[in-house]
Parts: structure tokens; C-alpha cells; sequence
């Protein structure tokens, strides 16, 4: 604890210095949040209460919307106070626990948007084989191996942090406790730690996002050979899952790529992945997907009918 002894604190500088743009925001983040929250547990009701918990897509779908409530739940909350408070102060614990908590669900709905990617490559190139290889064992494992493997990416940030030594400036040019920005307050020489940082989050996140890419290039040339309705199904699946992870990794790939003392617009970018693509999410995996809205048309209507039913008994 001894590194960080001249620092107890740290005080946010937000997104914007205009305090009638953060008013504006924050009205703005709230409808947001409140977007979030209702979206993915409407998507997290609905798969639970239907014949669709048994299918692996939706297995996986499900513990994606319930990453995206947990996730936004560790920055939405903070950040939407902060544009209502004068002071956007965080004590130095609740900073490295924001540290650890917002890339280990990050990490783990990177790995499950991993799982989802060969959940459809199996279905489509291998369709024989797919109950025997997607079996609802094998998807328990791919869940909880992404839980280690972002525990591992998130133990590594925060322990390099803790090693560091913090002397003086507390300022954080961000709204939440990242990488990044914290190393820009530490007094010693970052090149290692700046090397490290990429290594443990810029490449990861482009060789995922490359692996992605080319199983998706891959799916798509396997339905070369489908019929004209196979086609149709297919790319309606996967164009959605394309969309969520281009616009959850394009501004991931943007923000821990570049070094850590270059200028950019790591803050604003990250309001992409932080809040659109989790309210996003909902919409793009629901809109297009009739056996989604079929679902949730049942359990509504299912729903409906007990409250309907118990106030008549009252």
C-alpha cells in the first residue's frame, strides 16, 4: 500500500468541462441506462421462460445480456451521479475495484461473444454434428472458461497497478477507473508498463477480433452451397452477431492499441462499449430474430394471463 501513499483519492475530469452539456447528459445516460436495464432483462426473461434455454445460442445470448446489466451496472451508475455532482471525487479502493471488476465482465463478454461465434460456425458448416459438439455440457465449460479467462486478464491489470507508485497528481481524464488514464498518473517510467498494457489488452482484443472476422468469413463461405431460405436464416443470425462485435471491438481496438502518453479520444470512444453497445444489444439480437419475438409474444402473453388470473382471485 505503500505505492499509492500520497494518493487517497482520485477526482474524475468527465467527458465535459460545460456544465450544461453534463446536465443534458445526464438525463441523456439515464434514459440510456434505463434502456439497458430493461432491454436485457427482457431478453434474460424471456430465454429463461422458454423452450429457447435449450438451445446454445440463446444459452450463450442469455449470459450475454446478463454480462451487459453487470457491466453497465459498474459504470453507468458512477458516471451518471458524477454529471450531477460539482465534485466527480473516488477513493483509491473503490478506483482498483472498478479497476478489477469492469474488464473482468468485459473480459468475459469478449470470451462469450467467442463461444457465440462458434456456436454458429458449428451449426452452419458442421449441422450433422452439432448437438453432439454444442452440447449443453460443453457450453457450461465455454462459460466458465470465459470467466477465467477474464479473471486472469483482470487479476494482471490490477495487480500491475497495484505495483505502481502514485505521487501526486490524482486527476483522472476519464469517468471511470481504466488503465489508461491511472498510468498516466503514476511517477516512474511506463515503457514496459506500456508495452504490457497493449500486450495484455490491444492484442488480445485484435487477435479475438481477428479469429472473429475469419470465422464469420468462413461461415459465410460455407452457404455458398445452401439453399436461397437457408441463406436468408443464416445471414440473419450472423449479421446480427457481426454488428454487435464490430461496434463492441472497433472502439476496444481504438482505445488500448495506441500507447498509453498518446492523445486521443479514449473517453469519449469508450462511451460505445461502456453504454451504446449494451443498449444496442437488445434491439439488434431481437428485430431481426422471429423465433425471439415469438418467445417473448408467449411469455407475455403467459405472464399477462397469471396477473390477470390472480386479480380475479383477489
Amino acid at each position: 500500500m505503500e505505492n499509492h501513499k500520497n494518493v487517497t483519492e482520485f477526482i474524475f475530469m468527465g467527458l465535459w468541462e460545460n456544465r450544461q452539456i453534463e446536465l443534458l447528459f445526464f438525463l441523456l445516460f439515464l434514459l440510456c441506462y434505463l434502456a439497458v436495464l430493461m432491454g436485457n432483462s427482457v431478453i434474460l426473461l424471456t430465454i429463461t421462460c422458454s423452450h429457447l434455454i435449450e438451445q446454445p445460442m440463446y444459452y450463450f445470448l442469455c449470459h450475454l445480456s446478463l454480462m451487459d446489466l453487470c457491466y453497465t451496472s459498474t459504470v453507468i451508475p458512477r458516471l451518471i451521479r458524477d454529471l450531477a455532482a460539482t465534485r466527480k471525487n473516488i477513493s483509491y479502493n473503490e478506483c482498483m475495484t472498478q479497476l478489477f471488476t469492469a474488464p473482468l465482465l468485459a473480459g468475459v463478454e469478449i470470451f462469450i461473444l467467442v463461444s457465440m461465434a462458434l456456436d454458429r460456425y458449428v451449426a452452419i458448416v458442421k449441422p450433422l454434428h452439432y448437438m453432439v459438439i454444442m452440447s449443453r455440457k460443453r457450453c457450461d465449460m465455454l462459460i466458465v472458461t470465459a470467466w477465467i479467462l477474464g479473471f486472469w486478464h483482470s487479476i494482471a491489470l490490477l495487480l500491475m497497478v497495484l505495483s505502481l507508485p502514485f505521487c501526486g497528481p490524482n486527476h483522472i481524464n476519464h469517468y471511470l477507473c481504466d488503465i489508461k488514464p491511472l498510468l498516466k498518473l503514476v511517477c516512474k517510467d511506463l515503457h514496459v508498463v506500456s508495452i504490457l498494457t497493449i500486450a495484455n489488452s490491444g492484442m488480445v482484443v485484435v487477435a479475438i477480433f481477428i479469429v472473429l472476422l475469419v470465422s464469420y468469413i468462413l461461415i459465410l463461405y460455407s452457404l455458398r452451397t445452401r439453399s436461397s431460405a437457408g441463406k436468408r436464416k443464416a445471414l440473419s443470425t450472423c449479421s446480427s452477431h457481426i454488428m454487435v462485435v464490430v461496434l463492441f471491438f472497433g472502439p476496444c481496438i481504438y482505445t488500448y492499441v495506441l500507447p498509453v502518453g498518446s492523445e486521443n479520444k479514449d473517453k469519449e470512444i469508450s462511451v460505445f462499449y461502456t453504454v451504446i453497445a449494451p443498449m444496442l444489444n437488445p434491439l439488434i439480437y431481437t428485430l431481426r430474430n422471429s423465433e425471439m419475438k415469438s418467445a417473448m409474444h408467449k411469455v407475455w402473453s403467459r405472464l399477462s394471463l397469471r396477473v390477470e388470473v390472480s386479480e380475479r382471485i383477489l
